[in-house]
């Protein structure tokens, strides 16, 4: 295993999942109280943390419980589990959620500048559908949308104004027998996949170098797992 570590800002991880690995210690945030109990019991942090683990499998996968008896959170929580972040030596903080509120955009903006002050990567939707969401649309953050078209081992990538925009297949981890359609998806795996990309190519940064600044030169290497095209398509509404 190596040293980086991927926060995954979710429902948990179930860890006597068999396709988990990787698993370090994190913190749940779920009401008031914080404490280490991290255990999933929604399924869908489990399936985030299972794909990037099948994808970037020397990274360590840190659980940060935000989630408790359905998939949505507050702003606070959320605030919160970000400075929990930057706090413990997270590299990549992978966020499965959004928002349209635009009275939260400040207060995102601000905890952005933290993050990336402290060399964070934060991903995070970009888009569902055609909805624009925060913070996923803020410059510093590495926003992502569903691409169906992409191979499953491929991200496409492409510059909206001066944002850097990836697009990922919306599927977890494939359960032998069990098709697609039947399965989970959406954009929380297209982000699952391309935290998992950034681990990959996490070795090859030049030290010091701003993640924005090394992207395009370092998806065109080739880094098993992953591959990145260029969009042929208008990917901020896809």
């Amino acid at each position: 295993m190596s040293n980086l570590r991927i926060a995954v800002l979710d429902s948990g991880v179930n860890p006597s999942h068999p396709h988990v690995g990787g698993l370090t210690g994190g913190v749940s945030l779920v009401g008031e109280v914080i404490s280490d109990d991290t255990v999933d019991r929604l399924g869908h942090g489990t399936a985030v943390a299972a794909l990037i683990h099948a994808l970037a499998p020397e990274a360590a996968i840190v659980p940060v419980r935000i989630f408790d008896k359905t998939l949505s959170t507050n702003l606070s929580t959320l605030l919160r589990a970000l400075e929990w972040c930057t706090a413990n030596s997270i590299q990549i903080i992978n966020l499965s959620l959004g928002t349209t509120n635009e009275d939260h955009r400040e207060p995102f903006e601000r905890a952005v500048t933290h993050i990336a002050d402290a060399g964070v990567m934060l991903v995070a939707p970009y888009a569902m559908e055609k909805t624009l969401l925060l913070p996923g649309t803020l410059p510093g953050v590495v926003g992502v949308v569903a691409d169906a078209d992409c191979a499953d081992t491929a991200c496409t990538v492409k510059q909206v104004a001066s944002k850097v925009i990836f697009g990922a297949q919306p599927y977890p981890r494939d359960i032998p027998g069990v098709p697609r359609s039947s399965n989970l998806s959406g954009v929380s795996f297209s982000v699952a996949r391309v935290s998992a990309y950034l681990a990959r190519i996490q070795p090859i940064r030049k030290a010091d170098e701003p993640w924005d600044e090394s992207l395009f030169f370092s998806a065109d290497q080739a880094v098993t797992g992953l591959r990145s095209r260029p969009s042929k398509r208008n990917i901020a509404g896809a």
